[in-house]
């Protein structure tokens, strides 16, 4: 990190923005894990890729709010400070709408999402697949490493190879870690487990 951009994170007033995301504290993730940590997990990624925009920064502290706190408030986000209203619209794009199927959404984000809204899905994946580890469901590690090379490994490829090599690679792990898993337990593996 140069310099500069050392000033500019810290410049970076986030504080606000995590105290809003610990209403996510003690929520569970269906891919395992804490729904808290994974705001802070997708910012570090963010970080790791040299993306110190204070904008994408902190929508990834809260890019999980208006999706996963039912009713709520959206004024909260968007009273923070200046950068508010942009950090609201990045959020916006990267939130599920409950009319959404997971396909349509991930095709929504990758035909007009911003790049900003196609590097932090990018980002918040990888969290995603990282945080497989703790799953213990062949079934849905598989769904879900299908779902990654289907429909994200194209937002990725788009904007950052970096990302795109990493979200692979994890990819590559959790296959194989799945296959591995069903020749020990076969009843384990996701065809066996059907």
């Amino acid at each position: 990190m140069t310099t500069e951009e050392m000033f500019r994170l810290k410049g970076t007033h986030l504080a606000p923005y995590i105290q809003l995301a610990t209403a996510l504290i003690g929520k569970t993730r269906e891919g395992g894990g804490n729904m808290f940590r994974h705001q802070l997990d997708t910012m570090a990624t963010l970080i790791d890729y040299g993306y110190i925009d204070s904008v994408i920064l902190k929508a990834a502290i809260v890019h999980d709010l208006i999706e996963d706190i039912p009713g709520f408030n959206h004024n909260l986000l968007l009273t923070i400070d200046y950068e508010s209203p942009a950090v609201y619209d990045l959020v916006l794009e990267v939130t599920r709408y409950p009319e959404e199927t997971k396909e349509e959404f991930l095709l929504r984000i990758k035909q007009t999402g911003s790049r900003y809204a196609k590097v932090l899905k990018a980002a918040d994946r990888i969290s995603n697949m990282i945080s497989l580890g703790f799953v213990i469901d062949p079934k849905f590690i598989d769904r879900y490493t299908e779902e990654t090379a289907r429909y994200v490994f194209p937002i990725a490829e788009e904007v950052d190879k970096a990302m795109f090599a990493e979200l692979q690679s994890l990819v590559e792990s959790r296959r194989k870690y799945v296959s591995t898993l069903g020749r020990i337990c076969p009843a384990a593996s996701p065809q066996g487990a059907a």
